[in-house]
């Protein structure tokens, strides 16, 4: 009976209360889920997929997905990206999805600093399964759930609705910060109270990131440089906040990375990621290792990401010796 009304405060919360958004923690691999400024800051095109299970000791409280599909047009000092994130909750019985187009501006202030501004404009769907939830009046203490339901079904148990979002970038060769808003208009994803103005839509969420790069032995045509980032991630949403703090290092096709993440009520995980580069490809897993008082009941939570830098071909390799502007983005590609 606890376990199932465990399930059911976490099933109908979203009936009445804002959401927040998935963070994935390999935020490295998904940068356009922070930010849409880093549209086009790839050496080349590039493509990207995660997936992560969040708390597996609550039957998949939580999966979220993403791909993404991004690439700088130099002519222009742009770069353009499109963004496709799914979240799944209570296995399935509240879902989200937000698909979204981004571009961004460079503006180069010298040989070794830029500044990058990009907006993003999306639609953001949510829907419900109510025919899964379960109701206080469905509970029997002797038999569990056998009683029908007396809550009406909503008109509607599926809404789109436009959502926005903006962002800026300053980089140079020696470090990187920038931030991020998403849900400038606080899309309405509410179903029960949608004519009741108690809700003031999705909050905004804001994402301020930063990191630096330490060359640890240089690199040359046939071998890439090794370096540690050390880096930063705040992320504000409503009553929401947390405080990632690590570092990234690569060295030849090894890479890795420690983060501690805290919640600003209390300490959450620590962050433990492996990867493998090789060529175009680059793949990466993670896990959250739980240190709140969850820990024993939820247990962690796995991601994996995969990209694909198309920068192999001589030309792509020529732009990038040619390029006006050395920056530190390297873990991000």
């Amino acid at each position: 009976m606890q376990r199932i009304l465990c399930l059911l405060i976490l099933w109908l919360t979203p009936l009445f209360a804002a959401a927040q958004d998935p963070l994935f923690s390999q935020f490295y691999a998904m940068p356009l889920q922070i930010n849409p400024a880093f549209a086009g800051s790839a050496s080349a095109p590039r493509v990207g997929a995660a997936y992560r299970h969040q708390w597996p000791g609550f039957s998949n409280a939580y999966r979220t997905y993403a791909v993404y599909y991004e690439q700088g047009i130099e002519q222009l000092n742009s770069g353009i990206g499109f963004n496709i994130e799914g979240d799944n909750a209570g296995d399935g019985i509240w879902r989200s999805t937000r698909l979204s187009a981004l571009y961004s501006y460079s503006l180069n202030i010298n040989d070794v600093v830029a500044v990058k501004i990009g907006v993003e404009v999306g639609a953001h769907q949510t829907s419900l399964d109510w025919q899964r939830l379960v109701f206080p009046d469905q509970l029997d203490p002797a038999g569990g759930i056998v009683n029908n339901t007396g809550e009406i079904q909503p008109d509607q148990t599926t809404r789109t609705r436009l959502d926005l979002g903006a962002g800026m970038l300053l980089v140079s060769e020696k470090f990187w910060v920038g931030g991020g808003l998403k849900h400038l208009n606080t899309p309405d994803e509410s179903f029960l109270l949608v004519n009741n103005n108690v809700t003031s839509g999705l909050p905004l969420r804001m994402t301020l990131h930063a990191g630096t790069e330490i060359i640890v032995k240089k690199g040359n045509k046939r071998r890439e440089a090794a370096f540690v980032s050390p880096n930063v991630l705040f992320a504000s949403q409503g009553p929401y906040k947390q405080l990632n703090l690590g570092a990234y290092a690569s060295g030849g096709p090894v890479f890795g990375g420690l983060w501690y993440r805290h919640s600003f009520q209390n300490a959450d995980a620590v962050i433990v990621l492996a990867g493998w580069k090789q060529g175009m490809f680059k793949i990466g897993l993670s896990y959250d290792i739980t240190v709140s008082g969850l820990a024993g009941t939820a247990g962690g939570a796995y991601e994996l990401t995969f990209g694909v830098l198309f920068d192999q071909n001589e030309n792509a390799k020529r732009k990038k010796r040619s390029s006006q502007l050395n920056d530190c983005l390297r873990m991000f590609q």
